[in-house]
């Protein structure tokens, strides 16, 4: 899983599975019901961290295959709206670049993300003050049992880093939503600062996993990381990174054991430092005990 994960460590997956439609998925999902066998869904690999023993089950990628069902994007301006409709797997990267051409606005502080649109549902993914539920109208989803619907915006419960996309397994298929019409040139220029801004205080040389902690309700995760005088601490080929404390980096042939005593490792200082608890992003797949 080295190779499908932006933190690029983790071990061998069982089964890996790159479906090109809905259908597919669809099929597959009620395969795996119906033999009672283990899966997960990926897309770019990001916010995720995988055992170094690998993962006892079949990993399915959405974000693997270009110009299939899952991860194009298609777009149509309806008056002063620019609608768009994105497959699971199609990156929030992309679909900035093509928004910024169109004149499309509101998407310029999520163009920076790491990950594909079905994650950044789910999770609600956000930066800079702006979160998928400013421009998210609708997702098609697939449930536990394999079976397709359409959920508007108002069903999916969407909140600081979750959703009930999370709370009940759902896995998207496509997502629409809706942005305003701007200046193109305004529009880049802002995506240029704010590329700018993240290349200067974020370290997007090093393999990572973005926000290693979500933010503690009062706090800042990095802040507290910092005060507790971890920045540039190590373990292994682990490091809380010295550019932004709120990251934990892959400084060079880390292994997901690494990382993960790294984790715990801050948790228990800045616990002792701050009285704060801090709750991992990113989400673990596989035995690490």
């Amino acid at each position: 899983m080295s190779a499908h994960t932006t933190f690029r460590t983790g071990g061998n997956a069982d089964c890996y599975i790159v479906p090109r439609t809905a259908a597919e998925l669809s099929q597959l999902i009620k395969y795996f019901k119906l033999n009672n066998l283990p899966y997960y869904i990926i897309g770019n690999g990001s916010n995720m961290l995988v055992s170094d023993k690998g993962y006892r089950g079949a990993i399915i990628d959405l974000g693997r295959n270009d110009n299939t069902e899952l991860t194009l994007l298609g777009y149509e301006w309806v008056g002063d709206k620019l609608q768009l409709d994105a497959g699971a797997g199609c990156t929030l990267t992309t679909i900035g670049s093509v928004v910024t051409g169109l004149g499309g606005t509101g998407f310029e502080e999520l163009t920076g993300i790491p990950g594909c649109i079905g994650g950044a549902c789910i999770m609600n993914a956000g930066a800079y003050g702006r979160e998928m539920k400013d421009v998210l109208t609708s997702v098609e989803v697939i449930d536990k049992n394999g079976n397709r619907k359409k959920l508007g915006k108002e069903q999916l419960e969407l909140r600081y880093r979750g959703s009930n996309l999370m709370d009940e397994g759902y896995i998207v298929c496509r997502a629409e939503f809706e942005l305003d019409k701007g200046e193109p040139d305004a529009i880049k220029a802002k995506c240029e600062e704010l590329l700018n801004r993240r290349k200067e205080s974020q370290p997007l040389e090093y393999p990572s996993a973005g926000s290693t902690f979500k933010r503690p309700e009062g706090y800042f995760a990095g802040k507290l990381i910092s005060d507790a005088g971890l920045k540039g601490f190590g373990i292994g080929g682990a490091e809380v990174s010295a550019k932004h404390a709120g990251f934990i980096i892959n400084k060079g042939h880390a292994t997901s054991s690494d990382i993960y005593a790294l984790i715990k490792h801050v948790q228990k200082t800045v616990k002792e430092a701050s009285g704060v608890d801090l709750v991992p992003e990113v989400r673990l797949l596989g035995d690490f005990e």
